[in-house]
């Protein structure tokens, strides 16, 4: 169970604690990641709620949240390290917690030094996929176990709630409401839920991107994350993007766009979906496709359009793959493109996303790229048709609300 708040809110998130729990006492280093506000921070004390619970001492257990500013002067890591060594218990397990462990720039070398110590258990939390850069991750390389943490998902929101009905209207307030978890509190108060979202954005363009990679044109940046916003689900590349702001009298490049992306992927405001060849097996390096971790922010950026209710469907569902553990890539078979193939250690799974095929001409279009797919792994089509599940040819359509809520594998 999560807490929000403190108004005795609970939200079930147990995947996430049952991983840290999996993980207690084996020597790897576990790493929190995800975008400012999902949760890590709540995970990490409800985890330490839990150990108390099962025996282990409050004396064994050191959290710093490098938010914090009582605990500025450990950002430097030679203190920090000092700080930590003198409160190792002699003969028992030292679990240690450090909460936005970005700001420390040479963390790596503490949390390596305290690794090779017995009777150590190290937890982390990061906001920016720069602290698992290829430079940092080479330097604990082997050592850490990542577990990528996202906002609430539309069952853990429907939890929330108290109740399993209404998935209709509840739908389209997580739209709305966003999926961040303190956004549970401002239920019913929209105003107030746009000004703490967009306090969060800000946070995240100003501290998590703008300050790391020292980037000027932070109004050029922000362009670049409402195009990606405004073309969720979309084929894109640095240099259309680039081109389309420079016709909009925004001019810029597409090498500058290219950075920009790669600090917004690195902050999880945006995610990357690469292009994967089926029948020849092999990745494509163009016209990649972006999701965002919140369709409350992009409502908030950029308002709602009727339209794009598909490609909000599309996010939420790719999202969802992702909490699931699978590997997500939009699928290309001959001319035609598959909206996700989902891929990990069971094997693959094809899906297509709709809002409603009860049209023949578009249900055609929809199964037109399963059936060219020759191989056995399983094909579904995911709509908000309010209908039985159906087959068509070995091909499930399935309701996504159903399938998001686990009625439905």
């Amino acid at each position: 169970m999560v807490v929000i708040g403190g108004v005795g809110m609970i939200v079930e998130r147990n995947e996430y604690l049952n991983k840290l729990i999996a993980f207690k006492d084996k020597k790897l280093i576990k790493i929190v990641t995800g975008i400012r506000r999902c949760g890590k921070s709540t995970l990490l004390k409800l985890y330490q709620d839990w150990l108390k619970q099962n025996g282990v001492k409050e004396t064994q257990i050191i959290s710093i949240n490098f938010e914090d500013i009582d605990y500025e002067e450990l950002t430097d890591y030679k203190k920090l390290y000092k700080f930590l060594k003198e409160r190792l218990s002699e003969n028992e397990t030292t679990y240690i917690f450090l909460d936005e462990v970005q700001h420390i720039e040479d963390f790596p070398k503490v949390v390596d030094s305290l690794y090779i110590k017995e009777n150590v258990d190290i937890y982390i939390t990061g906001s920016n996929a720069y602290m698992l850069s290829t430079e940092i991750a080479t330097f604990i390389s082997g050592r850490y176990v990542q577990i990528e943490m996202l906002p609430l998902s539309f069952k853990e929101y429907m939890k929330s709630t108290g109740s399993m009905n209404d998935r209709g209207v509840k739908y389209i307030e997580y739209l709305q409401n966003s999926s961040f978890p303190y956004t549970l509190e401002l239920k019913g108060q929209p105003e107030e839920i746009r000004d703490y979202l967009e306090s969060l954005y800000n946070t995240i363009v100003v501290k998590d991107i703008v300050n790391r990679k020292k980037i000027t044109d932070t109004m050029m940046l922000k362009s670049v994350l409402r195009f990606v916003f405004d073309n969720i689900g979309s084929p894109l590349s640095s240099k259309k993007i680039a081109d389309t702001l420079t016709s909009n009298g925004r001019k810029t490049d597409s090498k500058t766009v290219e950075k920009y992306l790669e600090a917004l992927t690195e902050s999880y405001i945006i995610y990357q979906a690469q292009r994967y060849n089926i029948k020849g097996k092999q990745y494509l390096k163009t016209l990649e496709k972006y999701y965002v971790v919140d369709a409350g922010l992009r409502y908030m950026l950029i308002g709602s359009k009727q339209a794009d209710a598909g490609h909000i469907l599309e996010n939420v569902v790719y999202l969802e793959l992702l909490r699931r553990g699978y590997n997500v890539y939009v699928g290309k078979v001959g001319e035609f493109e598959v909206d996700f193939v989902a891929q990990n250690s069971k094997g693959t799974i094809y899906y297509q996303v709709a809002l409603t095929v009860r049209d023949e001409k578009t249900l055609e279009r929809e199964l037109r790229p399963l059936k060219s797919i020759k191989d056995h792994y399983p094909k579904v089509i995911l709509t908000l048709d309010e209908d039985p599940e159906t087959h068509y040819d070995g091909i499930r359509r399935i309701n996504a609300r159903d399938w998001l809520l686990g009625l439905t594998d």
